[in-house]
C-alpha cells in the first residue's frame, strides 16, 4: 500500500500501529468538530470542554509526533530493503553472465573439435566408401545384367511349356479340338462381319446345327461355316519315316478330309434355304497347306461337292469380300427406303400446296366480306348521323338511290 510516495507493509506491527494512531486521530478530530459544535449550545460547559480539547490536542500532538516517527522508520526499512535487492541482482546478473560465457568458450571449443575429428573421419569414410562403392557397383551391376538374363530366359521357357502343354491338352481331344475350331472361327467371324450379319449354332430345317451361318442376301442366299480339324491324320502323316508309313498317313488323310466334306455337302447344302455352297474352315494353316500342296484332288471334290476349304487368313478374306455383299445388299435396301420416303415427302407436299390454295380462297372470300362489311357500316354511321339532325328529306333521297341498284343483278345493296 502507497500513502505519499511510501510504501505501507500492512503485514508489519509498525504499519499497523501507525493506521491505528492515524485511526484514532481521525476519529478525535470528529470528537472535537462535535464538541466545538456543542460548544455553542451550552456555554457552560464551554470552560471543561475547551480545557479537555487542550488536553486532546497535547494528545494528537504526541500520536502526530509517533506517527512521524513511525513513518522515518519505515522509510528507513524500505530504503534498505531495496539497496539489498539492487545489489542481490546485480550480484546474480554478473555471476550468471560470467557462468554464460563459460558455457559458450566450452562449448564452442567442444563443437570445433568435434568439427574437426568427424570431418577427418568422414573424409577417411569417403574415401573408403567411394572404392567399396565403385567396385560393389561393377559386381552388382553384372549381377544384375545376368539375373535379368536369367529371368528372362525362365519366363520364355515358362510361358513356352505352358503353352505348349495347354495347346496339347486342347488338341488331344476331339471335343476340345472341335471347340476351339470352333472358338478361333468364332473370332474371326466376329471381327470381320456386324454381330447382324451372322448366327452361331443356328438350327436348320433338317434339325442340324453348323458352327456358324452368314446371312447373306439372294443370291446366294445364306452360307454354312463349319470347323473341321483332322488332327490325327494330319500327325500320323508327319510321323510317317517310312514309305509304306507315309502312304497309310496318306490315305488316313484323305478319308478324314472326305468323311468331313460329304457331311457337310449332306447336311448343311439345302435347296431353298442356304447357298448352294459351304465353307469347311481348318483351323490350322499347315493343315491348310498340306492339303493344296499334297492333296490337291482332295480341294477339287471339294469344289465338285460346292464346299470350299479354308483356313484362318483365307477365311478372313472370304468373309471381307462377304462383307462388302451385305454392305452393298443394305445400301440397295437404305435406296429403296429412301426412294419411298422421297415420294411419300412429294405427295406431302402436293397435299401442302393444295391446302395453301384453299386457305388462299378463304382468306380471299374474308377479304371481300370485310370490304362489304366496312361498306354497309360507313352507310349506317351516316343513316344513323342524319336521324340524329332530323335530315329525313336527304334519308328519303338516298333510300330512292339505294332501291335503283337492288333491281340490277350486279348490285350488292
Amino acid at each position: 500500500m502507497e500513502l505519499g510516495g511510501t510504501t505501507l507493509n500492512l503485514s508489519d506491527p509498525l504499519t499497523l500501529a501507525a493506521l491505528a494512531g492515524a485511526g484514532l486521530l481521525f476519529f478525535i478530530v470528529i470528537l472535537l468538530i462535535m464538541a466545538v459544535r456543542a460548544a455553542g449550545r451550552s456555554a457552560r460547559v464551554a470552560a471543561p470542554l475547551a480545557q479537555q480539547m487542550r488536553i486532546l490536542g497535547g494528545h494528537v500532538q504526541q500520536l502526530g509526533q509517533g506517527q512521524e516517527q513511525l513513518r522515518g522508520g519505515l522509510q528507513m526499512v524500505s530504503d534498505t530493503q531495496t539497496n539489498t535487492q539492487a545489489q542481490m541482482m546485480q550480484s546474480m546478473e554478473a555471476r550468471l553472465a560470467h557462468v554464460q560465457q563459460q558455457m559458450q568458450d566450452r562449448l564452442a571449443d567442444n563443437a570445433a573439435r568435434s568439427a574437426r575429428s568427424l570431418a577427418e573421419m568422414q573424409q577417411r569414410m569417403t574415401e573408403t566408401l567411394h572404392g567399396s562403392s565403385k567396385r560393389t557397383t561393377t559386381s552388382l551391376t553384372q549381377l544384375q545384367e545376368r539375373l535379368a538374363s536369367i529371368d528372362k530366359a525362365q519366363d520364355n521357357i515358362t510361358k513356352l511349356s505352358g503353352d505348349v502343354l495347354s495347346l496339347q491338352d486342347i488338341l488331344s481331344n476331339k471335343q476340345t479340338r472341335g471347340s476351339f475350331g470352333e472358338i478361333q472361327l468364332r473370332d474371326i467371324v466376329s471381327k470381320a462381319l456386324p454381330s447382324d450379319s451372322y448366327s452361331l449354332q443356328a438350327t436348320l430345317s433338317n434339325g442340324k446345327r453348323p458352327d456358324c451361318l452368314i446371312h447373306l442376301p439372294n443370291p446366294p442366299g445364306p452360307i454354312v461355316i463349319d470347323s473341321k480339324f483332322p488332327l490325327e491324320a494330319y500327325e500320323a502323316l508327319r510321323r510317317a519315316k517310312t514309305e509304306g508309313e507315309t502312304r497309310a498317313a496318306a490315305q488316313q488323310m484323305k478319308t478324314a478330309v472326305r468323311v468331313h466334306l460329304n457331311a457337310i455337302a449332306d447336311k448343311y447344302i439345302l435347296e431353298g434355304e442356304t447357298a448352294e455352297g459351304a465353307l469347311m474352315f481348318l483351323p490350322s494353316e499347315a493343315v491348310y497347306a498340306e492339303l493344296h500342296a499334297n492333296f490337291p484332288e482332295l480341294v477339287r471334290e471339294g469344289f465338285e461337292k460346292r464346299v470350299w476349304i479354308v483356313s484362318p487368313t483365307t477365311c478372313m478374306a472370304t468373309l471381307n469380300t462377304m462383307r462388302a455383299i451385305l454392305k452393298d445388299a443394305r445400301m440397295r435396301e437404305q435406296a429403296g427406303a429412301i426412294r419411298r420416303e422421297l415420294g411419300n415427302l412429294n405427295k406431302d407436299v402436293e397435299r401442302l400446296a393444295m391446302r395453301v390454295g384453299n386457305l388462299d380462297r378463304h382468306f380471299g372470300q374474308a377479304r371481300r366480306d370485310v370490304e362489304e362489311i366496312k361498306v354497309s357500316s360507313e352507310k349506317a354511321a351516316k343513316r344513323a348521323g342524319r336521324l340524329h339532325n332530323f335530315d329525313f328529306e336527304e334519308l328519303a333521297e338516298e333510300q330512292s338511290e339505294a332501291i335503283v341498284p337492288l333491281r340490277t343483278p350486279e348490285g350488292n345493296g
